[in-house]
């Protein structure tokens, strides 16, 4: 069942780690915030010009994870599967402290932020959810990669596919309902790579802090972590957890049904470009006493318009 108002956590809850890409260790703050703040990054490790606000439009690099950096160009790093928590657990606002560049990666999956955030009670703002409402068929295709969103009456679904010649990943495909589904195989699934991909990822400066502990490696036909796989489909589940995250940025909780083939964080974002750009493609609505919103031209204003529900 969709919320009607906005959530946020009820106190501060602080938590370390090492960032996958930097190395670095980094100690993250997340308050509670007003309704309709969204999510803002704070960088405490810089004076001022220090705020990033977590929205599609800052996102300036999707290469092997999404970094965000406001017009100052302060940069916060591999923030999708804390986002994805953020989702996952119907959080709307907060204010995300760190004192670097990068969001630790914790296990490589969302159940790290999930287990700290269920211990923090939520609380309703007087303010009420805007959900996008999907009201036609979009597809965008890059080569062999594509994504297609179209119309859903109720949920956000996403059908995700993945088709690696490695034989372990393979043409791996599943289907998730995040209002219906029970969501912890999703959410513990942890972010992967091939181990022959390995030194090229280093050779261009990243993941210095990744480990068997924080991410799967497959090499040939063998999963090198100690205990194997969390689930049968955990390739493709990531894949699931980044895009709920990276859809996120859109400001707004989706209901729409959403067909992905191979994709990732820069498909993910040009599409919600692409989105955001079509006139009428999408109605902002506010639960049980609906009102739709019109979206005009900059989709930051609107304009309500009371109907019948």
């Amino acid at each position: 069942m969709h919320q009607i108002y906005q959530k946020t956590l009820s106190k501060n809850v602080t938590f370390k780690g090492i960032g996958l890409h930097s190395g670095k260790k980094s100690v993250v703050k997340i308050l509670p915030s007003n309704a309709d703040t969204g999510i803002l990054f704070k960088r405490v490790d810089l004076r001022d010009k220090n705020l990033i606000q977590a929205t599609f439009t800052n996102v300036t690099s999707a290469k092997l994870c999404t970094t965000l950096e406001n017009e100052y160009g302060v940069k916060v790093s591999t923030v999708e599967h804390l986002l994805a928590a953020f989702y996952i657990s119907g959080i709307d606002n907060a204010v995300v402290e760190i004192n670097n560049e990068e969001v630790p990666i914790m296990d490589g999956s969302a159940k790290d932020f999930l287990d700290i955030l269920k211990k923090i009670d939520l609380i309703d703002l007087p303010q009420k959810r805007k959900y996008m409402k999907i009201l036609s068929k979009i597809q965008l295709v890059d080569g062999k990669r594509k994504i297609l969103i179209e119309p859903n009456e109720k949920t956000f679904e996403v059908n995700f596919q993945l088709d690696y010649s490695n034989k372990i990943i393979g043409k791996q495909k599943n289907t998730i309902d995040f209002q219906k589904d029970n969501l912890d195989d999703v959410s513990s699934s942890r972010t992967f790579c091939l181990y022959e991909d390995i030194e090229k990822i280093k050779k261009i400066g990243l993941a210095k802090g990744g480990s068997l502990d924080n991410a799967l490696v497959i090499d040939n036909e063998k999963v090198l972590n100690k205990n194997g796989l969390r689930n049968k489909k955990e390739f493709v589940n990531h894949k699931i957890l980044d895009l709920a995250g990276d859809f996120l940025l859109s400001g707004y909780r989706i209901i729409g049904k959403i067909s992905c083939y191979q994709g990732g964080h820069q498909l993910t974002n040009m599409f919600l470009r692409k989105l955001f750009n079509l006139k009428n493609s999408f109605a902002l609505i506010e639960n049980k006493e609906v009102n739709i919103i019109k979206k005009t031209v900059n989709a930051y204003k609107t304009d309500k318009i009371a109907v019948n529900a």
